[in-house]
């Protein structure tokens, strides 16, 4: 049986480590985050989160020297089922970076409505209501 402290430990490290997609576009636009978009190419292509940094798996050691260390990363991948941001994130906390995980990743910024690029434009996209009950 678990208790009740360990339960509420692992909710506050929870939010501590997650971010949702209103914060991050916040984060984003005060400066105070980057965002890592950590999928292959071929999805980076179809389309990302506009100003997002590429740091797929398979180059991510060649990048770290190049990473901002005075702004929280802020990484997501595909969907709330895929884990390689999860693996990014442990790789970049691991070295000494201040990392949050996309709730949701590129699904959840999409269907928020949040501004994404694809073939060097801008892309407003409506938002799903099944994700957000605000106009963006």
């Amino acid at each position: 049986m678990v208790s009740r402290s360990e339960v509420l430990a692992f909710v506050d490290a929870k939010l501590a480590y997650e971010i949702d997609t209103v914060a991050a576009a916040d984060a984003q636009t005060s400066g105070a985050a980057m965002i890592v978009d950590t999928r292959k190419q071929l999805s980076w292509d179809q389309g990302h989160v506009r100003g997002a940094l590429h740091l797929p798996a398979d180059n991510l050691e060649a990048q770290l020297a190049t990473l901002p260390r005075d702004r929280t990363l802020i990484v997501y991948g595909w969907g709330p089922s895929c884990n390689g941001a999860t693996h990014t994130a442990r790789r970049l906390i691991d070295e000494g970076f201040d990392v949050r995980e996309l709730r949701g990743g590129y699904e959840y910024w999409v269907r928020n409505r949040f501004p994404v690029e694809q073939a060097a434009a801008v892309m407003p996209r409506e938002a799903d209501p099944l994700v957000t009950a605000e106009l963006h």
